[in-house]
Order: C-alpha cells, then structure tokens, then sequence
C-alpha cells in the first residue's frame, strides 16, 4: 500500500493536477449504489465518477494509483465503509488534511445491523461483524440519498436547493419501488425465498419480514456450500413447494443449477447491485430500474 501511495503522489505532481480547476464538483463515489444515488442528486451540477468499475469483484478490490489519485483529486468521496471498504481508511490517512476530499461514509446514514451466520469466511475481532449490503433495503437507500443531498450541499451552498429537489425526486420513485416490494410480499402465498448462492441480501429479507434459507452466508469467499446446506435447500425447495431458487448477477449459478436439476425450480437472478455488468452500466441501468427487475423475481418466488 505505501508503494502504491508513492506511486500515486508521484503521479500527481507530474500531472501538476489543479484540483476543481474549472469550477465544476467533482464526487468520486466507490460502488455502484453510492454512484447511482449521486449522480441523481448531482445531475448535470457536477462530474461523479464510479471508482470500482462494472464487472469488478469488489470484495477483493485493491485501488490503484489511478484510483487513488482520483479519490485525492474529487471534491467528495462516497464510500459505504463496510468490510470491502477496509482500503479506504488506510487511502485517506495518507492525504494532507489540505488537499483530500470531503467524504460521506454512509454506514453512518442507516443503522447496520450484524452480518448473518457465524462461519462466513471473515476474520471476526472481538466486536461485531456488520454486514456492508445497506443499499438492499429500499429505506435505507432512501436515507442514503438524503444523507448525499446534505453533504453536496455543504459543499456547494449555492446549489443546495437543486440538491434537494433532485435528492426527493430520485426518493420518491425509490420509496415506489419499496411500495411495490411490500405489495408483491402482501399479496403472495408465502414468505421465504431461498437464495442458491452467496447472501447479500440480509436488509432486504429484513426490511420485508421474511424468512430464507442461502448457501452462503453474506458474502463469503467460499466457492461450494457443505453437503448438509445443499440438502437442506433442496429439502427446502421439496417441501415448502418453493418454484425459484435465486442467484446474484454475474454468479456461476452452480449451486442453484444444482438444487433446481434435483427439485424443478426455476432459477432467476436478484440484483444485488454491489456491480453492474459494462452492458448494464452502458446501458443507463439504475438502482431504481434494476430494484424494479427484483420487485417481479420477488413476486414470482412468493407465489
């Protein structure tokens, strides 16, 4: 990490960077719901930027000295702050207090709640493990996008206004989406899912009252479940008469393909939005248009 720090203050003076030289906010966000959310709320304000790219695993993301520079040279850096985010304390101390960016760690904007199951590949201190998945609840990301209004406009009082009007529009179609959720929840014939991969989806079950059952917990760096949790699914699937089991984008579908060969269930993919695919992000996917693809799996495995 310190050689990459060097590397990236080397950069910088070559490039003699001017940060904000023409005036316009410049939002480094890290993942693809904290992009999402600012670049509703900065529009054509400003330039955001998306810092782990479309289709990178970003538990194991390491920035480069490309990515540091860019957190150096942004106005605000927006950053979730759980596990997958360890890289970005270690980043930040190494700026002078003059010139790194103002941040928003949106942990800080909900309350997290402690990650599910106990085995699930990470070394757990003496304090609780919180699960870093906020965004999967509807709520919580309607608070993450007013807790972004609040700290753009900090930053640029003078467009603090246009922040809020754009922050309450993009959480007006959002609480549509939690809406619909809570509808296609209401109105199925049961209330568990089962999720034939990995689990970043602990808020969302939460958020809705619903029970499941996952191969994985959150989201481990195991690659097969144990014999005892593939029966337990596929006994699952049997007898609750569950008719999907579910995947999270870009997953080998591997265990579902399983459970579904040795049960008939069909299997669908719930968007985590932890990444998008390039032929996503190219295409202007949302949070709110892919929550909405989610919103019809949900009520297809309910009923």
């Amino acid at each position: 990490m310190k050689r990459i720090m060097l590397c990236a203050v080397a950069l910088f003076c070559l490039l003699g960077f001017a940060a904000n030289a023409e005036g316009d906010l410049k939002v480094v966000a890290a993942n693809f719901p904290c992009y999402d959310f600012a670049r509703q709320v900065v529009g054509d304000r400003g330039e955001v930027t998306l810092l782990i790219r479309p289709g990178v695993e970003v538990h194991s993301y390491e920035p480069s000295p490309a990515d540091i520079l860019a957190i150096e040279s942004a106005d605000l850096f927006v950053y979730v702050g759980g596990e997958s985010d360890a890289w970005v304390e270690s980043i930040l101390s190494g700026f002078d207090a003059a010139q790194g960016p103002a941040t928003l760690r949106m942990m800080e904007a909900v309350t997290p709640l402690e990650e599910a199951g106990e085995d699930d590949g990470h070394a757990h201190g003496d304090g609780p493990e919180y699960d870093e998945h906020i965004w999967t609840s509807p709520k919580n990301a309607m608070a993450m996008v007013a807790a972004l209004s609040e700290a753009l406009s900090q930053l640029d009082a003078d467009n603090a206004g246009a922040y809020a009007a754009a922050a309450k529009s993009y959480i007006a179609q959002i609480a549509e989406i939690d809406a619909a959720f809570a509808e296609a929840v209401e109105s199925g014939v049961r209330r568990e899912l089962v999720f034939a991969d990995r689990f970043p989806f602990l808020y969302f079950v939460r958020e809705y009252g619903l029970d499941y059952v996952a191969a994985f917990p959150s989201c481990t760096a195991q690659t097969e479940p144990t014999p005892q949790t593939m029966l337990t699914l596929i006994q699952r699937v049997q007898q609750d008469g569950i008719p999907v089991v579910y995947t999270i984008e870009m997953s080998t579908q591997a265990v579902a393909r399983a459970v579904a060969e040795e049960t008939g269930a069909g299997i669908r993919t719930l968007y985590s939005l932890q990444t998008v695919t390039q032929a996503q992000f190219d295409a202007g996917e949302t949070y709110v248009s892919l929550m909405g693809e989610n919103v019809e799996a949900v009520r297809e495995g309910l009923n």
